[in-house]
């Protein structure tokens, strides 16, 4: 297939799904044009690495400066500020030319912060030659942001969400009925953008856009097992430390889990792992801090922040956590923890996306007691841990590959492709 593949931000190896999904779509021999926004020095270098694996790329840069102009003009609308965040004119107007130049199979755009990209690139070739176009959701935003306006430990996070979260819900539920196919990456995003498009047309269920749900896959050859010896007594966090959800499990995981598992086990040290740590994560760092009072200022906690590798993090690790209170989707740092053989002990929330089998792929523990006697029951039986670890990886070794995900995305293009007249 020729697919125009949009999305918002350059796809790599932290952008993950969009980076797989193009990456296994090359190697399974179909042809992507990439169509992306830049803002730093680095992405723009991104762009040549993918390039040099077969993509054909059109790409435009977007500074902060253009995407808080945007927000600003859009907050007296009743357009969601994510919406209209990575709006670049210039890129709009090369994709109108690509659509009329060249013969696309199929269009995919990809978040809601590039869906615009598609309502208008139907638009503007209704009249000529329109490819299908499906619409990769990815999570639905306004279930998130539901749940960080009330649980988010983040100001910021609060208050942004509970400003766009009246109108993202209006305009998640149009944008259903806007395109010819919906993808997200779990069963509760589905449902809750289904609900969203049946209240647009007043409950309407027939009227409801079509959705499949494609899960994350994971990297099974990056992030495997490599028979490093795992540190006695390292838990490890990861993830975007900007992210306000990233934020508030790191609050929760050390001001209060820590405290009850330190009462047994002073020596066990905690990795918080990923790039832009806010300002309260960087608070948490033990070497930069000793004078936190929500915990003893001896215990050992570190803020890496950004890394050239998270596996040698996961390798040593002797447990993985994911005490994610809120959130949307497949936690992609519960895969690569699982896929690395790590024992991974998550909140429900953070294994919701994931079928696996809880007690034998990976631990499930839902408040801070729980979890910290979680955490000390896996610190006090090796058996238990390698066997955990195993059994993760087995799990999405046979469930959770980037090829399988790609092939039930063919399965969606070559249905809507078949029956969306041209």
């Amino acid at each position: 297939m020729k697919i125009l593949y949009i999305v918002p931000y350059v796809p790599n190896i932290i952008r993950v799904r969009p980076y797989q999904l193009i990456r296994t779509l090359i190697a399974r021999g179909h042809n992507v044009t990439l169509a992306t926004l830049w803002a730093t020095p680095e992405e723009e270098r991104e762009l040549a690495t993918l390039q040099a694996m077969g993509i054909s790329i059109l790409a435009d840069r977007l500074s902060p400066q253009q995407s808080l102009l945007n927000c600003i003009r859009t907050l007296p609308s009743r357009t969601p500020l994510q919406a209209m965040y990575a709006w670049q004119p210039r890129l709009m107007q090369a994709l109108s030319n690509a659509i009329s130049a060249e013969q696309f199979d199929i269009v995919h755009v990809e978040h809601l912060r590039g869906a615009m990209y598609g309502v208008e690139l139907k638009d503007a070739v209704r009249d000529g030659h329109s490819p299908p176009i499906v619409w990769d959701s990815v999570d639905c935003i306004s279930h998130l942001f539901a749940q960080a306006a009330s649980h988010s430990r983040s100001l910021k996070g609060r208050l942004m969400t509970r400003l766009d979260l009246g109108r993202t819900r209006r305009y998640e539920g149009w944008l259903m009925h806007q395109f010819d196919h919906t993808v997200v990456t779990s069963r509760i995003d589905a449902d809750a953008l289904c609900s969203l498009a049946q209240q647009a047309v007043n409950g309407n269920a027939s009227q409801a856009g079509k959705i499949s749900v494609i899960p994350n896959g994971v990297d099974l050859e990056y992030f495997a097992p490599n028979g490093v010896e795992r540190e006695p007594s390292t838990i490890v966090f990861s993830g975007k430390m900007s992210y306000h959800a990233n934020v508030t499990a790191a609050l929760y995981l050390i001001q209060e889990i820590m405290p009850i598992v330190w009462q047994e086990r002073p020596d066990l040290r905690v990795q918080i792992v990923g790039k832009d740590p806010s300002s309260e994560i960087k608070l948490l760092d033990t070497a930069s801090s000793r004078r936190i009072q929500q915990r003893p200022t001896e215990r050992a906690v570190e803020v890496t922040g950004t890394v050239p590798d998270l596996r040698p993090y996961l390798h040593k690790a002797t447990i993985a956590v994911a005490p994610v209170p809120y959130g949307a989707g497949v936690q992609n740092k519960v895969l690569e923890a699982m896929a690395c053989g790590t024992p991974v002990i998550a909140s429900g929330q953070a294994a919701s996306g994931v079928d696996a089998k809880v007690g034998r792929d990976l631990l499930v523990a839902d408040d801070a007691q729980s979890f910290a006697q979680a955490i000390l029951h896996l610190l006090s039986d090796g058996a238990a841990r390698e066997k955990i670890g195993r059994a993760g990886r087995e799990y999405v070794e046979e469930h959770l590959s980037w090829q399988a995900a790609v092939e039930k995305l063919e399965e969606v293009y070559s249905e809507i492709i078949r029956v969306v007249p041209k």
